[in-house]
Protein backbone atom coordinates (compact mmCIF):
# COMPACT_ATOMS: atom_id res chain seq x y z
CA UNK A 1 0.00 0.00 0.00
CA UNK A 2 1.60 3.33 -1.02
CA UNK A 3 2.29 5.93 1.65
CA UNK A 4 -0.61 8.36 1.95
CA UNK A 5 1.09 11.70 1.40
CA UNK A 6 -1.96 13.58 2.65
CA UNK A 7 -1.25 12.23 6.14
CA UNK A 8 2.27 13.63 5.96
CA UNK A 9 1.14 17.12 4.94
CA UNK A 10 1.35 18.62 8.43
CA UNK A 11 4.81 17.16 9.05
CA UNK A 12 6.24 17.91 5.63
CA UNK A 13 4.81 21.32 4.77
CA UNK A 14 2.53 22.94 7.31
CA UNK A 15 4.62 22.43 10.44
CA UNK A 16 8.03 23.45 8.99
CA UNK A 17 6.40 26.35 7.15
CA UNK A 18 4.65 27.61 10.27
CA UNK A 19 7.80 27.25 12.35
CA UNK A 20 9.97 29.08 9.79
CA UNK A 21 7.45 31.88 9.28
CA UNK A 22 6.81 32.23 12.99
CA UNK A 23 10.50 32.32 13.82
CA UNK A 24 11.21 34.88 11.12
CA UNK A 25 8.34 37.11 12.23
CA UNK A 26 9.42 36.88 15.86
CA UNK A 27 13.03 37.70 14.99
CA UNK A 28 12.03 40.79 13.02
CA UNK A 29 9.68 42.12 15.67
CA UNK A 30 12.13 41.35 18.46
CA UNK A 31 15.09 43.01 16.76
CA UNK A 32 13.07 46.03 15.65
CA UNK A 33 11.54 46.44 19.11
CA UNK A 34 14.93 46.20 20.80
CA UNK A 35 16.75 48.66 18.58
CA UNK A 36 13.82 51.03 18.20
CA UNK A 37 14.58 51.93 21.82
CA UNK A 38 18.21 52.74 20.99
CA UNK A 39 18.59 56.30 19.64
CA UNK A 40 21.38 56.96 17.16
CA UNK A 41 24.20 59.22 18.27
CA UNK A 42 23.92 61.48 15.21
CA UNK A 43 20.17 61.79 15.70
CA UNK A 44 19.00 61.48 12.10
CA UNK A 45 15.45 60.31 11.50
CA UNK A 46 14.76 57.47 9.09
CA UNK A 47 13.59 59.97 6.48
CA UNK A 48 16.73 62.08 6.86
CA UNK A 49 18.95 59.01 6.59
CA UNK A 50 17.19 57.91 3.41
CA UNK A 51 17.49 61.40 1.91
CA UNK A 52 21.21 61.46 2.66
CA UNK A 53 21.75 58.03 1.12
CA UNK A 54 19.96 59.13 -2.05
CA UNK A 55 21.76 62.46 -2.21
CA UNK A 56 25.18 60.84 -1.87
CA UNK A 57 24.25 58.43 -4.65
CA UNK A 58 23.32 61.36 -6.90
CA UNK A 59 19.63 60.45 -6.91
CA UNK A 60 17.31 63.48 -6.85
CA UNK A 61 14.09 62.17 -8.40
CA UNK A 62 12.96 59.80 -5.63
CA UNK A 63 10.34 61.01 -3.16
CA UNK A 64 10.57 59.89 0.48
CA UNK A 65 7.07 59.80 1.93
CA UNK A 66 5.38 58.47 5.09
CA UNK A 67 2.99 55.51 4.90
CA UNK A 68 0.74 53.69 7.35
CA UNK A 69 1.21 50.21 8.75
CA UNK A 70 3.87 48.48 10.84
CA UNK A 71 7.05 47.84 8.85
CA UNK A 72 5.20 48.54 5.61
CA UNK A 73 8.31 50.26 4.25
CA UNK A 74 8.99 49.76 0.55
CA UNK A 75 10.45 51.30 -2.58
CA UNK A 76 8.22 51.57 -5.66
CA UNK A 77 10.36 51.72 -8.82
CA UNK A 78 7.31 52.55 -10.96
CA UNK A 79 6.77 56.02 -9.48
CA UNK A 80 10.14 56.29 -7.71
CA UNK A 81 8.62 56.60 -4.27
CA UNK A 82 10.34 55.47 -1.10
CA UNK A 83 7.59 54.94 1.49
CA UNK A 84 8.53 54.70 5.17
CA UNK A 85 6.20 53.67 7.99
CA UNK A 86 5.64 56.18 10.78
CA UNK A 87 7.87 54.19 13.16
CA UNK A 88 10.69 54.61 10.65
CA UNK A 89 10.00 57.93 8.91
CA UNK A 90 10.20 60.21 11.95
CA UNK A 91 12.13 58.15 14.50
CA UNK A 92 15.88 58.46 15.17
CA UNK A 93 16.49 54.93 16.43
CA UNK A 94 19.00 52.46 15.01
CA UNK A 95 16.08 50.28 13.89
CA UNK A 96 14.48 53.14 11.95
CA UNK A 97 17.76 54.07 10.32
CA UNK A 98 18.50 50.47 9.34
CA UNK A 99 15.12 50.02 7.63
CA UNK A 100 15.25 53.42 5.93
CA UNK A 101 18.74 52.85 4.58
CA UNK A 102 17.71 49.40 3.34
CA UNK A 103 14.87 50.91 1.30
CA UNK A 104 17.22 53.60 0.03
CA UNK A 105 19.45 50.73 -1.05
CA UNK A 106 16.65 49.54 -3.31
CA UNK A 107 16.36 52.99 -4.86
CA UNK A 108 20.10 52.94 -5.53
CA UNK A 109 19.79 49.48 -7.09
CA UNK A 110 17.11 50.84 -9.40
CA UNK A 111 19.17 53.85 -10.39
CA UNK A 112 22.18 51.65 -11.15
CA UNK A 113 20.17 49.12 -13.15
CA UNK A 114 20.96 46.29 -10.73
CA UNK A 115 20.24 43.15 -12.79
CA UNK A 116 18.48 40.99 -10.16
CA UNK A 117 16.10 43.85 -9.37
CA UNK A 118 15.27 44.24 -13.06
CA UNK A 119 14.74 40.49 -13.35
CA UNK A 120 12.46 40.47 -10.30
CA UNK A 121 10.31 43.21 -11.83
CA UNK A 122 10.12 41.23 -15.08
CA UNK A 123 9.01 38.06 -13.29
CA UNK A 124 6.53 39.81 -10.96
CA UNK A 125 3.49 39.69 -13.32
CA UNK A 126 3.92 35.95 -13.94
CA UNK A 127 4.42 35.37 -10.20
CA UNK A 128 1.20 37.21 -9.45
CA UNK A 129 -0.73 35.10 -11.96
CA UNK A 130 0.87 31.90 -10.68
CA UNK A 131 0.07 32.77 -7.06
CA UNK A 132 -3.56 33.58 -7.87
CA UNK A 133 -4.35 30.67 -10.17
CA UNK A 134 -1.82 27.99 -9.22
CA UNK A 135 -3.65 26.84 -6.12
CA UNK A 136 -6.98 26.88 -7.97
CA UNK A 137 -5.66 24.57 -10.69
CA UNK A 138 -4.03 22.33 -8.08
CA UNK A 139 -7.34 22.18 -6.21
CA UNK A 140 -9.14 21.09 -9.37
CA UNK A 141 -6.48 18.45 -9.93
CA UNK A 142 -6.97 17.12 -6.41
CA UNK A 143 -10.75 16.96 -6.87
CA UNK A 144 -10.54 15.10 -10.18
CA UNK A 145 -7.48 13.10 -9.07
CA UNK A 146 -5.61 14.37 -12.13
CA UNK A 147 -1.86 14.33 -11.70
CA UNK A 148 -1.41 16.27 -14.92
CA UNK A 149 -3.70 19.05 -13.74
CA UNK A 150 -1.84 19.21 -10.43
CA UNK A 151 1.44 19.52 -12.34
CA UNK A 152 0.03 22.43 -14.35
CA UNK A 153 -0.98 24.12 -11.11
CA UNK A 154 2.46 23.47 -9.62
CA UNK A 155 4.11 24.98 -12.71
CA UNK A 156 1.99 28.11 -12.27
CA UNK A 157 2.67 28.29 -8.53
CA UNK A 158 6.40 27.77 -9.14
CA UNK A 159 6.54 31.22 -10.68
CA UNK A 160 6.04 32.57 -7.16
CA UNK A 161 8.95 30.43 -5.97
CA UNK A 162 11.11 31.80 -8.80
CA UNK A 163 10.14 35.33 -7.80
CA UNK A 164 11.04 34.65 -4.16
CA UNK A 165 14.40 33.14 -5.10
CA UNK A 166 15.26 36.15 -7.26
CA UNK A 167 14.17 38.39 -4.39
CA UNK A 168 16.84 36.98 -2.07
CA UNK A 169 19.90 38.59 -3.73
CA UNK A 170 17.92 41.83 -4.18
CA UNK A 171 17.18 42.02 -0.47
CA UNK A 172 20.60 40.85 0.67
CA UNK A 173 22.31 43.39 -1.56
CA UNK A 174 20.09 46.24 -0.32
CA UNK A 175 20.92 45.30 3.27
CA UNK A 176 24.63 45.08 2.50
CA UNK A 177 24.52 48.56 0.97
CA UNK A 178 22.62 49.90 3.99
CA UNK A 179 25.09 48.47 6.50
CA UNK A 180 28.10 49.82 4.60
CA UNK A 181 26.82 53.21 3.45
CA UNK A 182 25.12 54.13 6.74
CA UNK A 183 28.57 53.99 8.33
CA UNK A 184 30.51 55.51 5.43
CA UNK A 185 28.11 58.47 5.25
CA UNK A 186 28.32 59.10 8.98
CA UNK A 187 24.71 58.18 9.68
CA UNK A 188 25.77 55.70 12.37
CA UNK A 189 28.99 55.22 14.29
CA UNK A 190 31.16 52.10 14.37
CA UNK A 191 29.69 50.94 17.67
CA UNK A 192 26.15 51.29 16.27
CA UNK A 193 26.65 49.13 13.20
CA UNK A 194 25.82 45.96 15.12
CA UNK A 195 22.32 47.24 15.95
CA UNK A 196 21.60 48.15 12.33
CA UNK A 197 22.89 44.76 11.16
CA UNK A 198 20.75 42.90 13.71
CA UNK A 199 17.55 44.49 12.38
CA UNK A 200 18.43 43.92 8.72
CA UNK A 201 19.62 40.34 9.26
CA UNK A 202 16.36 39.50 11.01
CA UNK A 203 14.38 41.01 8.15
CA UNK A 204 16.37 38.94 5.63
CA UNK A 205 15.29 35.78 7.43
CA UNK A 206 11.66 36.46 6.47
CA UNK A 207 12.53 36.23 2.76
CA UNK A 208 14.46 33.00 3.30
CA UNK A 209 11.55 31.54 5.27
CA UNK A 210 9.05 32.50 2.57
CA UNK A 211 11.14 30.89 -0.18
CA UNK A 212 11.69 27.69 1.81
CA UNK A 213 8.00 27.42 2.69
CA UNK A 214 7.00 27.82 -0.95
CA UNK A 215 9.62 25.27 -1.99
CA UNK A 216 8.21 22.76 0.50
CA UNK A 217 4.71 23.37 -0.85
CA UNK A 218 5.87 22.81 -4.44
CA UNK A 219 7.70 19.61 -3.43
CA UNK A 220 4.62 18.30 -1.66
CA UNK A 221 2.30 18.77 -4.63
CA UNK A 222 4.87 17.28 -6.98
CA UNK A 223 4.82 14.16 -4.80
CA UNK A 224 1.03 14.15 -4.79
CA UNK A 225 0.99 14.38 -8.59
CA UNK A 226 3.48 11.51 -8.75
CA UNK A 227 1.31 9.44 -6.44
CA UNK A 228 -1.75 10.08 -8.63
CA UNK A 229 0.21 9.02 -11.69
CA UNK A 230 1.30 5.80 -9.99
CA UNK A 231 -2.29 4.96 -9.06
CA UNK A 232 -3.51 5.54 -12.62
CA UNK A 233 -0.88 3.09 -13.89
CA UNK A 234 -2.05 0.31 -11.54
Amino acid sequence: MPFDLSLGYLLMVMLPGLVLSGLASWRVRSAFSRYSRVPSYVGMSGAQAAHLMLERAGIHDVRVVPTSGFLSDHYNPTNKTLALSQSVFQETSLAAIGVACHEAGHAIQHAEGYAPMWLRSAVAPAASIGSNFGYFVIFLGMIFQSGMLVLVGVALFSMMLLFQIITLPVEFDASARAKRLAFEHGIVREDERRGVAAVLNAAALTYVAAALTTALTVAYYLLRASQMGSRSDD
